[in-house]
C-alpha cells in the first residue's frame, strides 16, 4: 500500500499504480504523457492541448472549471490528478470522496519540482520523475540574474485590467528570471485587479502581456503601447510563465539576458 500526502496537506491510499488516470489540469496532462503514461490516461480537459494528439485519443471530462463529473464517475477512474487553483473546488471535493484524488498547490519552481516527484511516486515512474525534475533544475540555474533588477508588471486579463502577487508561480518565474514584479506586495487578491492610474503610478520598466488566459495581440500590443509608452511592452507565452510540468524544460531561461535586444 503506498501513502502520499498531496500538496494541500490530504492524505492518499493507492494499492497499486493507477491504471485509469483522470488529469484535470492542462499542465499536469502533459507531464503525465512525458513520463510515458499515455495508456494509463483515462480522460482528460478541453485545455488540455499538449501533446497535440491528447484530445483525439483521450476522453474529454469538460473543462478545468466545469469537469463532468458523472462522465468522470463512468470512467472509474482510480487517480484523479487535479490542482487547488485550477479547478473548482466542490467539484475536486466530489472527486476525492469518491476516488483517490491528489490536489497540487504549485506556486513556486520548488513546488513544482515537489508535485513532479509525487506524480513519480505514484504512478511508478520515479526515475523518470527524477530525471526531468533534475533537467529543470539545471536549465534554471543557467539563468544569469542581471545586475539591477528592472521591474516589470504581467498582465493576465483587461477590461479590467488583471497582474499577479508574490502568491503565485508566475511570480517565481518573473522572480528568477531578474524581474521585481512591481504588484508583488498586493494583498487584496493573489490577482490583484488594477485600473490605469496603478499602472501608471507603478511606471514598471516592462509590461509583458500573457498569452493566456486572455488571449492578447498584436492590435492590444499597439492599443497599449499608446496607453504606457514609457514601459518596454511584449506579448509573453503564458505557458512558460504558469505551466508548471514538463513544459518547464522548455522554459526560455535566456529571457531576461535578452533585454538588451528588447530595449
Amino acid at each position: 500500500m503506498l501513502r502520499i500526502t498531496d500538496q494541500t496537506g490530504r492524505n492518499i491510499a493507492f494499492d497499486h499504480p493507477p491504471k485509469r488516470i483522470i488529469s484535470s489540469v492542462p499542465s499536469q496532462t502533459e507531464l503525465l504523457f512525458d513520463l510515458g503514461l499515455e495508456e494509463s490516461i483515462a480522460g482528460i480537459t478541453k485545455f488540455c492541448v499538449h501533446p497535440a494528439t491528447a484530445r483525439q485519443t483521450k476522453t474529454i471530462v469538460g473543462g478545468t472549471k466545469n469537469l463532468h463529473l458523472e462522465k468522470i464517475a463512468a470512467l472509474n477512474p482510480d487517480f484523479v490528478f487535479a490542482n487547488k487553483e485550477e479547478n473548482d473546488r466542490a467539484s475536486i471535493e466530489w472527486l476525492a470522496n469518491r476516488f483517490p484524488t491528489y490536489i497540487s498547490d504549485v506556486k513556486t519552481l520548488d513546488d513544482a519540482v515537489n508535485m513532479i516527484h509525487d506524480a513519480g511516486t505514484i504512478t511508478n515512474k520515479r526515475e523518470g520523475a527524477l530525471v526531468l525534475s533534475n533537467a529543470i533544475l539545471a536549465r534554471f540555474r543557467e539563468i544569469i540574474q542581471p545586475p539591477v533588477r528592472p521591474t516589470a508588471a504581467y498582465i493576465i486579463w483587461r477590461d479590467p485590467w488583471m497582474t499577479v502577487n508574490h502568491d503565485t508561480f508566475i511570480h517565481d518565474m518573473l522572480t528568477r528570471l531578474g524581474f521585481a514584479n512591481v504588484f508583488a506586495q498586493r494583498e487584496d487578491s493573489r490577482y490583484p485587479v488594477i485600473c490605469n492610474a496603478e499602472l501608471e503610478e507603478a511606471n514598471p520598466d516592462f509590461l509583458f502581456l500573457s498569452s493566456e488566459p486572455y488571449p492578447f495581440g498584436d492590435r492590444h500590443l499597439s492599443e497599449i503601447q499608446k496607453q504606457f509608452p514609457r514601459a518596454k511592452t511584449f506579448i509573453v507565452d503564458g505557458e512558460m510563465f504558469s505551466w508548471y510540468g514538463s513544459r518547464l524544460l522548455q522554459f526560455n531561461t535566456s529571457f531576461a539576458q535578452n533585454i538588451p535586444r528588447m530595449a
